[in-house]
């Protein structure tokens, strides 16, 4: 492991070069916008708001996954990444059902943020409004999918952290959808621990608890910084293992 130099936004700093762009930034108090990435989760760049200008490339680069290196000129606020980054937030807007004031995350959705964040006063493209699929089967949770931004973040939660691997992707396009166990519905799924993890990470209304009112259900992540320093610091013991 080695210390780097660079430039973000005209400002030197170091960081580790097993880091992430995105991850250096935020230890030097430089705001750049996700909306899949959540600290203590494999990253995966799909929603592309993270994306900043690196000197020297034509392309722009997701900061979740890119890694620093010497001397790298970063740029995260230019004219152009926030058009790139308005332009994302609004299609997500007009592909799903987002009618905030009869959502149960209004005024604690991570989207409804972006939104303010980059500055969405309205969309103008048509919204599309599909026909997916409430599943209310489960006896603690529900999923709305015409709520879903596809971050994942339910999967990689599921999988990563718990162990059980309700959650995956089928369909292609505009008909792509999170599904539970073999697209069974979530309720009949001998996986689910109903640990509540997926509902926690869910970044909008997609995934609730039941008997949450409009506005009240506000969801925290804190719980995955405890448990990825847990294991870090190895003061977890598993109790399978035939060690004593």
């Amino acid at each position: 492991m080695a210390i780097l130099t660079l430039t973000i936004d005209g400002e030197q700093v170091s960081g580790k070069d097993d880091e992430s762009i995105l991850e250096i930034a935020r230890q030097h108090g430089i705001h750049i916008p996700t909306l899949c990435y959540i600290d203590g989760l494999a990253a995966v760049g799909s929603c592309r708001l993270c994306l900043v200008e690196i000197e020297g490339s034509p392309k722009l680069a997701p900061a979740c996954t890119t890694k620093p290196q010497e001397g790298m000129v970063v740029r995260t606020a230019t004219e152009r990444l926030q058009r790139h980054r308005r332009m994302i937030v609004e299609l997500l807007a007009s592909e799903g059902n987002h009618q905030c004031a009869v959502c149960v995350v209004n005024n604690h959705c991570e989207l409804q943020n972006l939104a303010y964040d980059v500055g969405l006063t309205y969309v103008r493209f048509p919204y599309l409004f599909p026909k997916k699929t409430l599943d209310a089967s489960h006896k603690d949770f529900i999923i709305d999918r015409n709520r879903c931004v596809l971050c994942t973040r339910c999967l990689r939660v599921c999988y990563e952290v718990e162990g059980a691997h309700v959650w995956d992707v089928a369909g292609r396009g505009i008909n792509c959808e999170i599904i539970s166990g073999l697209n069974q519905p979530w309720g009949d799924s001998d996986t689910c621990t109903s640990c509540g993890k997926c509902v926690l990470v869910c970044p909008t209304g997609a995934l609730i608890e039941k008997g949450e009112a409009v506005a009240e259900m506000e969801k925290k992540t804190d719980f995955l910084r405890f448990i990825v320093t847990a294991r870090k610091k190895k003061e977890w013991i598993n109790m399978d293992s035939d060690e004593e």
